[in-house]
Protein backbone atom coordinates (compact mmCIF):
# COMPACT_ATOMS: atom_id res chain seq x y z
CA UNK A 1 0.00 0.00 0.00
CA UNK A 2 1.18 3.62 -0.75
CA UNK A 3 -0.10 6.80 0.19
CA UNK A 4 1.66 10.13 -0.60
CA UNK A 5 0.72 13.97 -0.44
CA UNK A 6 2.12 16.62 -1.94
CA UNK A 7 3.34 20.35 -0.16
CA UNK A 8 4.47 20.31 3.59
CA UNK A 9 2.67 16.77 4.66
CA UNK A 10 5.43 14.13 2.21
CA UNK A 11 4.82 11.02 3.84
CA UNK A 12 4.32 7.47 2.18
CA UNK A 13 3.86 4.46 3.85
CA UNK A 14 4.84 0.94 1.80
CA UNK A 15 4.58 -2.65 2.69
CA UNK A 16 6.52 -5.23 0.78
CA UNK A 17 6.07 -8.89 1.68
CA UNK A 18 8.12 -11.65 -0.12
CA UNK A 19 9.07 -15.60 0.65
CA UNK A 20 12.13 -13.89 2.90
CA UNK A 21 11.35 -10.78 4.09
CA UNK A 22 8.21 -8.53 5.72
CA UNK A 23 8.67 -4.94 5.97
CA UNK A 24 6.37 -2.25 6.63
CA UNK A 25 7.87 1.24 6.80
CA UNK A 26 6.19 4.49 6.97
CA UNK A 27 7.69 7.80 6.61
CA UNK A 28 7.48 11.45 6.64
CA UNK A 29 10.15 13.80 5.47
CA UNK A 30 8.75 17.09 7.20
CA UNK A 31 9.09 15.42 10.61
CA UNK A 32 11.28 15.61 13.98
CA UNK A 33 13.46 12.59 14.34
CA UNK A 34 11.11 10.36 16.03
CA UNK A 35 12.14 7.46 14.37
CA UNK A 36 10.73 3.74 15.98
CA UNK A 37 12.16 0.34 14.38
CA UNK A 38 12.06 -3.10 14.39
CA UNK A 39 14.57 -5.36 12.17
CA UNK A 40 15.62 -8.02 14.79
CA UNK A 41 19.53 -6.75 13.84
CA UNK A 42 20.58 -4.53 16.59
CA UNK A 43 22.88 -2.41 15.05
CA UNK A 44 21.23 -2.19 11.62
CA UNK A 45 18.50 -0.79 13.92
CA UNK A 46 20.63 1.51 15.52
CA UNK A 47 21.91 2.40 12.40
CA UNK A 48 18.35 3.69 10.94
CA UNK A 49 17.71 5.56 13.87
CA UNK A 50 20.42 7.29 12.58
CA UNK A 51 19.34 7.99 9.87
CA UNK A 52 16.05 9.02 10.61
CA UNK A 53 17.03 11.58 13.41
CA UNK A 54 19.69 13.20 11.68
CA UNK A 55 17.56 13.22 8.93
CA UNK A 56 15.19 14.82 10.52
CA UNK A 57 12.18 11.85 9.64
CA UNK A 58 9.61 10.94 11.26
CA UNK A 59 10.22 7.00 11.01
CA UNK A 60 8.64 3.59 11.75
CA UNK A 61 9.75 0.36 10.15
CA UNK A 62 9.15 -3.22 10.85
CA UNK A 63 10.78 -5.89 9.35
CA UNK A 64 10.89 -9.81 9.32
CA UNK A 65 13.02 -11.88 7.88
CA UNK A 66 14.98 -14.47 7.17
CA UNK A 67 17.71 -14.34 10.13
CA UNK A 68 18.10 -18.25 10.57
CA UNK A 69 20.22 -17.81 6.93
CA UNK A 70 21.78 -14.42 7.15
CA UNK A 71 20.61 -11.16 7.69
CA UNK A 72 21.60 -10.40 3.88
CA UNK A 73 17.99 -10.29 2.65
CA UNK A 74 16.40 -8.09 5.61
CA UNK A 75 19.08 -5.42 5.20
CA UNK A 76 18.46 -5.37 1.19
CA UNK A 77 14.95 -5.49 1.42
CA UNK A 78 14.58 -2.67 4.09
CA UNK A 79 16.65 -0.80 1.98
CA UNK A 80 13.88 -1.15 -1.04
CA UNK A 81 11.28 -0.38 0.79
CA UNK A 82 12.68 2.55 2.76
CA UNK A 83 14.13 3.72 -0.88
CA UNK A 84 10.35 3.35 -2.73
CA UNK A 85 8.78 5.19 0.58
CA UNK A 86 11.29 8.42 0.26
CA UNK A 87 10.85 8.82 -3.79
CA UNK A 88 6.79 8.00 -3.18
CA UNK A 89 7.23 10.95 -0.30
CA UNK A 90 9.21 13.21 -2.49
CA UNK A 91 6.60 13.38 -5.04
CA UNK A 92 7.30 15.60 -8.39
CA UNK A 93 10.46 17.29 -6.33
CA UNK A 94 8.55 20.79 -6.92
CA UNK A 95 11.10 23.31 -5.21
CA UNK A 96 13.33 20.59 -3.35
CA UNK A 97 16.93 21.41 -3.51
CA UNK A 98 18.11 18.37 -4.82
CA UNK A 99 21.86 18.22 -4.63
CA UNK A 100 23.20 18.17 -1.18
CA UNK A 101 26.92 16.96 0.39
CA UNK A 102 28.43 16.46 3.74
CA UNK A 103 31.43 15.15 5.43
CA UNK A 104 30.80 13.82 8.65
CA UNK A 105 33.45 12.50 11.38
CA UNK A 106 32.51 9.81 14.29
CA UNK A 107 36.15 9.88 16.47
CA UNK A 108 38.84 9.01 13.97
CA UNK A 109 36.59 7.94 11.28
CA UNK A 110 35.59 10.70 8.59
CA UNK A 111 32.95 9.96 5.54
CA UNK A 112 32.23 12.10 2.43
CA UNK A 113 28.63 11.69 1.20
CA UNK A 114 27.19 13.74 -2.16
CA UNK A 115 24.28 13.09 -3.78
CA UNK A 116 21.37 14.06 -6.11
CA UNK A 117 17.37 13.81 -6.44
CA UNK A 118 18.29 12.79 -10.20
CA UNK A 119 15.59 9.92 -10.81
CA UNK A 120 18.71 8.36 -12.28
CA UNK A 121 19.45 5.55 -10.10
CA UNK A 122 23.43 5.26 -8.79
CA UNK A 123 25.60 4.22 -6.16
CA UNK A 124 29.66 4.67 -5.77
CA UNK A 125 30.66 2.65 -2.42
CA UNK A 126 34.25 3.12 -1.73
CA UNK A 127 34.48 2.11 1.67
CA UNK A 128 36.94 -0.32 3.13
CA UNK A 129 36.61 -1.79 6.59
CA UNK A 130 39.07 -3.78 8.26
CA UNK A 131 37.47 -6.85 8.24
CA UNK A 132 35.65 -7.89 11.46
CA UNK A 133 31.99 -8.14 11.74
CA UNK A 134 30.09 -6.14 14.66
CA UNK A 135 29.42 -8.11 17.85
CA UNK A 136 25.58 -8.52 18.37
CA UNK A 137 22.99 -11.07 18.21
CA UNK A 138 23.07 -11.57 14.94
CA UNK A 139 26.37 -10.09 14.45
CA UNK A 140 26.57 -7.51 11.79
CA UNK A 141 28.61 -8.09 8.71
CA UNK A 142 29.68 -4.47 7.32
CA UNK A 143 29.59 -5.79 3.72
CA UNK A 144 25.70 -5.28 3.83
CA UNK A 145 26.03 -1.71 4.13
CA UNK A 146 26.67 -1.50 0.72
CA UNK A 147 23.42 -3.63 -0.42
CA UNK A 148 21.56 -1.25 1.51
CA UNK A 149 22.33 2.05 -0.08
CA UNK A 150 22.39 0.14 -3.33
CA UNK A 151 18.54 -1.39 -2.55
CA UNK A 152 18.40 2.22 -1.39
CA UNK A 153 19.68 4.35 -4.02
CA UNK A 154 18.01 2.20 -6.60
CA UNK A 155 14.24 1.95 -5.44
CA UNK A 156 14.53 5.89 -4.34
CA UNK A 157 15.99 7.03 -7.93
CA UNK A 158 18.44 8.78 -6.80
CA UNK A 159 22.63 9.17 -7.54
CA UNK A 160 24.56 8.50 -4.28
CA UNK A 161 28.44 8.60 -3.43
CA UNK A 162 29.78 7.25 -0.39
CA UNK A 163 33.38 7.57 0.20
CA UNK A 164 35.66 6.81 2.96
CA UNK A 165 38.37 9.41 3.86
CA UNK A 166 39.75 7.94 6.94
CA UNK A 167 38.75 5.24 9.38
CA UNK A 168 39.78 2.13 11.86
CA UNK A 169 36.74 1.38 13.48
CA UNK A 170 34.37 -0.48 11.90
CA UNK A 171 31.78 0.80 14.04
CA UNK A 172 32.17 4.39 14.04
CA UNK A 173 32.66 4.05 9.90
CA UNK A 174 29.62 2.38 9.30
CA UNK A 175 27.84 4.77 11.51
CA UNK A 176 29.72 8.00 9.81
CA UNK A 177 28.15 6.79 6.94
CA UNK A 178 24.62 6.62 8.10
CA UNK A 179 24.81 10.31 9.21
CA UNK A 180 26.68 11.86 6.49
CA UNK A 181 23.89 10.23 4.39
CA UNK A 182 21.05 11.54 6.26
CA UNK A 183 22.33 14.97 6.80
CA UNK A 184 22.65 14.68 3.30
CA UNK A 185 19.54 14.14 2.34
CA UNK A 186 17.84 16.69 5.17
CA UNK A 187 19.88 19.31 2.93
CA UNK A 188 18.17 17.90 -0.35
CA UNK A 189 14.59 17.70 -0.19
CA UNK A 190 14.44 21.08 1.79
CA UNK A 191 12.27 22.96 -0.41
CA UNK A 192 13.17 26.45 -1.17
CA UNK A 193 11.51 27.38 -4.25
CA UNK A 194 8.31 26.01 -6.19
CA UNK A 195 9.86 24.34 -9.32
CA UNK A 196 11.21 21.44 -10.14
CA UNK A 197 15.19 21.86 -10.01
CA UNK A 198 16.23 20.65 -13.68
CA UNK A 199 16.19 22.42 -16.91
CA UNK A 200 14.10 19.38 -18.17
CA UNK A 201 11.35 20.28 -16.24
CA UNK A 202 10.96 16.82 -14.40
CA UNK A 203 13.34 14.60 -12.36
Amino acid sequence: MTTSSSGSARRSSRHRTTKETEVSVELALDGTGAVEVATGIPFFDHMLTQLGRHGGFDLSLRAAGDLEVDAHHTVEDVGIVLGEAFGDALGDKAGVRRFASNRVPLDEALVDVALDLSGRPYLHYEVAFPGEKILGEPPFDPQLVEEFWRAFATAGALTLHITLVRGRNTHHIVEATFKSVARSLRDAVRVEGTGVPSTKGVL
